[in-house]
């Protein structure tokens, strides 16, 4: 059986231009912290692959600090920048934001699934500084939040923004801060022209942003966590040798490191999978699903779709069994189904446990697509001709 991998949220398909960096890397057997020639020469491709990242995402390389995915880039973020400070997150936020900040108060989302803004802006006028967590783009409906008007926000009351850009980054422009971006929305829609809203994020105006390697096409196990420069003295998560500007402590991935940057600088124009994931839109819509989020701002190459009175896990196992792997929400929790609390955020009641993720992969096709369409159809069928029987 043919398979057609469409869940590139959970993971991206490793790029051949990671690979190469990883086995290059695999060289050289020194450690980045040793003085002698080896060591020096490990140093060089961990201090090479921070500057490429570091630039590639708008920032300075003594900013950023590796981490060992998303998850602990996120965990970082609130335990340093919100000593003495209330975190505020937003009702959509990933699970690591939520497990970091147990104790946060919630803002909540529209039934777009973006931040509702006046809500924020209320809260920060009635209360102490604050942190506020806000996603760049949504890791199971693809939403884009309007993270440089909450960064606005944020700035006039004192507040600090952390931004999980773990979805957004290689699929979005995403640039940190920086001279000659052009104006925009806080949707991202470059003012006056440019590209559309779907693919545009520029000048975030974030105090951290938090980045991952698997989902740029690079190695699982390595991430970073990007600094805004006025952002100094960061207590570290994990202590140890000192590493990392004593920021995190550990030795390095050399291999995982140099693939991740090298991910990072292959991520091109993501525009044509808008296209794709279009007409799996339209194929599932034919069927009787809903596009959840269709009227805002979304990744170009997610959708969210709810077949109502399917249960998302037989429509996953169906479609794998036909050779199509997709998922039900995030695939962070150790391979259980269940009801999404973005979705339930988002006020979408049953319709939350019926929902499907189709997320497609920097290499996707016109032939995934077609795979996927066909198979939805037959799947689409079979669920729901059960219960046309019992209406009838």
């Amino acid at each position: 059986m043919t398979m057609h991998y469409l869940d590139a949220n959970a993971s991206e398909p490793l790029r051949p231009e990671a690979r190469r960096a990883m086995l290059a890397a695999m060289d050289i057997s020194g450690n980045p912290s040793s003085v002698h020639a080896a060591g020096r020469a490990a140093r060089r491709i961990m201090e090479d692959a921070r500057e490429a990242l570091a630039v590639r995402f708008g920032g300075q390389p003594a900013d950023l600090v590796f981490t060992s995915g998303g998850t602990e880039a996120d965990a970082l973020a609130v335990h340093a920048l919100g000593q003495g400070r209330r975190v505020l997150i937003g009702a959509t936020e990933h699970d690591a934001i939520r497990a970091a900040a147990a104790n946060a108060e919630i803002v909540p989302v529209g039934a777009d699934g973006l931040i509702d803004l006046s809500v924020l802006a209320t809260m920060l006028e009635t209360g102490p500084p604050a942190l506020v967590c806000l996603m760049l783009a949504n890791n199971e409906v693809g939403t884009i939040q309007p993270v440089a008007e909450a960064a606005a926000l944020c700035r006039s009351h004192g507040a600090l923004l952390h931004v999980d850009a773990v979805q957004g980054a290689g699929r979005l422009v995403v640039v940190m801060a920086g001279e000659g971006s052009p104006p925009t929305t806080g949707s991202g829609k470059v003012v006056g022209g440019g590209p559309s809203p779907a693919m545009t994020m520029l000048n975030t105006g974030a105090h951290s942003i938090a980045l991952s390697s698997h989902k740029l096409g690079g190695p699982t196990g390595v991430g970073a966590l990007l600094l805004a420069p006025e952002v100094t003295g960061i207590a570290p998560l994990i202590r140890g040798g000192g590493q990392e500007r004593g920021r995190r402590g550990g030795t390095p991935p050399l291999t995982a490191i140099a693939g991740f940057a090298a991910a990072a600088l292959a991520c091109g124009d993501s525009a044509p999978l808008a296209a794709l994931r279009d007409a799996a839109e339209r194929a599932a819509v034919a069927c009787g699903a809903r596009v959840i989020g269709a009227d805002a701002p979304r990744l170009p190459n997610t959708t969210c779709l709810a077949l109502p009175g399917a249960r998302a896990d037989t429509q996953v196992i169906a479609l794998d069994l036909d050779g199509i792997a997709v998922s039900a929400g995030a695939a962070c929790s150790s391979g259980k189904v269940a009801a999404s609390h973005v979705l339930q955020a988002m006020g979408l009641g049953a319709l939350a446990g019926q929902a499907i993720r189709v997320s497609l992969p920097w290499n996707a096709t016109q032939a995934d697509v077609d795979a996927f369409a066909a198979s939805y159809a037959r799947m689409a069928d079979r669920l729901r001709s059960p219960l046309v029987s019992r209406a009838a």
